[in-house]
């Protein structure tokens, strides 16, 4: 495919949903603030955040490039995905927690920054959706090819 380019970008640290297009219009859409698309990360974070913790994250919290706009935050069971190469290091006396954020925005390692400014430190991060694309069914290298009508 001829002049295929990344809607959005992941970290060399993050795993999860790439969407790639040759269609610039929709790169924009999926991009661009003003189209306040949503994004929902899995993330996995050391210790066990408090409620307060988590309503910080759904109201905004105060980084060092403004407030960020409010989110979805909630707890979830561990994903039943694949394993993470290299593998991530347990410690024994510090639990982990996962929690699913959805986001209408999209700042350089915004969700890594957000879990820390709640002192609790991302240790696993997942996209799992683009707006209406997900990864489920989805292993990690896979890929599937969309064609968009002219309509959509």
């Amino acid at each position: 495919m001829k002049d295929v380019y990344p809607a959005g970008r992941l970290d060399k640290n993050s795993e999860g949903l790439l969407v790639l297009t040759n269609d610039g219009i929709l790169q924009a859409q999926l991009t661009r603030p003003k189209y306040k698309l949503t994004k929902i990360y899995w993330v996995q974070v050391e210790g066990i955040p408090t409620e307060k913790s988590l309503m910080q994250l759904r109201k905004g919290i105060e980084l060092n490039d403004g407030c960020t706009l409010p989110a979805d935050v909630n707890v979830i069971q561990e994903p039943d995905i694949w394993l993470k190469n290299p593998p991530i290091r347990h410690r024994r006396s510090i639990p982990t927690t996962w929690i699913a954020i959805t986001l209408k925005e999209g700042r350089n390692r915004q969700v890594r920054r957000m879990t820390a400014a709640i002192g609790h430190p991302t240790v696993r991060l997942i996209r799992y959706s683009l707006g209406d694309w997900t990864i489920e069914a989805l292993s990690p290298g896979e890929w599937v090819e969309i064609l968009l009508s002219t309509e959509q």
